[in-house]
C-alpha cells in the first residue's frame, strides 16, 4: 500500500470516550505521550496526565477537561502512528469534538491552539446552559425523519432537537430537560426500540449552545488556522474547506447544529475510502461506522496492540 492511499481514512472520536487511564498503555511504551500531555498540561496550566491517569472520572468528565483530554490523546496516538508508518490517510474527520482532534492532526491548527480552543469550548457550553436544564438522550429504531418529526411536536415552546445522526436508527436528541423526556416518552410509543437519558451536563448541537457559539468565535478570530494538509470532512455540512475563513464559520456553527455522522462517513465512501481507522480512545465511532458503511473495512487504534494489528494488516 502507497503512504498516501486513497481508499483511507482516520476518524476522530469525541466526548464519552474518555476514561481514566486511556493512554497509559501506549505512554508505557512511548514516552512521547507523556510528553504530549505536558504541552496541553503547560497551555491550560492543569496537570491534565495526572487527570487522565489518576482521575476522579467526575474531574475527567466535566466537559472542560474532557475535551482537552480527548485532543491530547487522539493526538497522541496520531503521533504514534506517524513515527511507526509511512502510510497516511487521505481523509480524515472527527465526531464532534473530534473534529477538533482531526484539525490538529491535519495540520490546521496546532496543537496548543487546539488545546486551549477547546478548553474554551468546553468551557462555554457548560455556562451556556445551567446544571439540570438541559440534557441529551439516544432514541434507536426509528427513522431520522421519525426522530425529527417527534422532536418538532414535543417542543411546546422549548427546545428539544435531533442532534448526532450517528447510524442508522440510532439518532441522539439534545434541549431542554422536560422537551426531551418528552421526545423520548413520544418516541417509545412510535416504536423506538430504546430511549435512553444520557449521562452528559450540556445539551450539545441544539439551539441552547448559540450563545456558546456566539462567544466561542472570539477565540477563533484570534487563533491562527490554515489549510488543512490532509482532506478533512466538517459534522455540519458534509464538505472539505480549505479557506481557514470558512473553518472557522463551520466550527462555530457546529456548536449548535447536527453532527452528521452518517453522512459524513458515507461522503468519504463515496470518495473512494474503504478502510476506516478510530484514532483515539475507545471504541465508540468503529461500532457506528459498521452499521454505515457495511462493506468497508474498520479498525480502532489505542494502544500498541491495536497499532501493531493495524501496522499488519495494512503492510500485507
Amino acid at each position: 500500500m502507497s503512504t498516501h492511499p486513497n481508499n483511507l481514512a482516520f476518524v476522530f472520536p469525541g466526548q464519552g470516550s474518555q476514561s481514566v487511564g486511556m493512554v497509559a498503555d501506549l505512554a508505557a511504551s512511548y514516552p512521547e505521550v507523556k510528553h504530549i500531555f505536558e504541552r496541553a498540561s503547560e497551555a491550560l496550566s492543569v496537570d491534565l496526565w495526572s487527570l487522565v491517569t489518576q482521575g476522579p472520572d467526575e474531574a475527567l468528565n466535566q466537559t472542560h477537561n474532557t475535551q482537552p483530554a480527548m485532543l491530547a490523546a487522539g493526538f497522541a496516538v496520531w503521533e504514534i502512528w506517524r513515527k511507526l508508518s509511512p502510510i497516511q490517510p487521505t481523509w480524515m474527520a472527527g465526531h464532534s469534538l473530534g473534529e477538533y482532534t482531526a484539525l490538529v492532526c491535519s495540520g490546521a491548527l496546532s496543537f496548543e491552539d487546539g488545546i486551549k480552543l477547546v478548553a474554551a469550548r468546553g468551557r462555554l457550553m457548560q455556562e451556556a446552559v445551567p446544571p439540570g436544564v438541559g440534557s441529551m438522550a439516544a432514541i434507536l429504531g426509528l427513522d431520522d425523519q421519525q426522530v425529527v418529526d417527534i422532536c418538532v411536536q414535543s417542543a411546546e415552546a422549548e427546545i428539544v432537537s435531533a442532534v448526532n445522526f450517528n447510524a442508522p436508527g440510532q439518532v441522539v436528541i439534545a434541549g431542554n430537560k422536560a422537551a426531551v423526556e418528552r421526545a423520548m416518552s413520544a418516541a417509545k410509543a412510535a416504536g423506538a426500540k430504546r430511549a435512553l437519558l444520557l449521562p452528559v451536563s450540556v445539551p450539545s448541537h441544539c439551539a441552547l449552545m448559540q450563545s456558546a457559539a456566539e462567544k466561542l468565535e472570539a477565540y477563533l478570530n484570534d487563533i491562527a488556522i490554515a489549510t488543512p494538509n490532509i482532506k478533512l470532512v466538517h459534522n455540519v455540512d458534509v464538505a472539505s474547506h480549505d479557506s481557514p475563513d470558512a473553518i472557522r464559520a463551520i466550527l462555530k456553527e457546529q456548536l449548535h447544529k447536527p453532527v452528521r455522522w452518517v453522512d459524513s462517513v458515507r461522503y468519504m465512501n463515496e470518495q473512494g475510502v474503504t478502510h476506516y481507522v478510530e484514532c483515539g480512545p475507545g471504541k465508540v465511532l468503529i461500532g457506528l461506522n459498521k452499521r454505515i458503511v457495511k462493506e468497508a473495512e474498520h479498525f480502532s487504534i489505542y494502544n500498541s496492540d491495536t497499532i501493531n494489528t493495524l501496522l499488519e494488516q495494512l503492510n500485507d
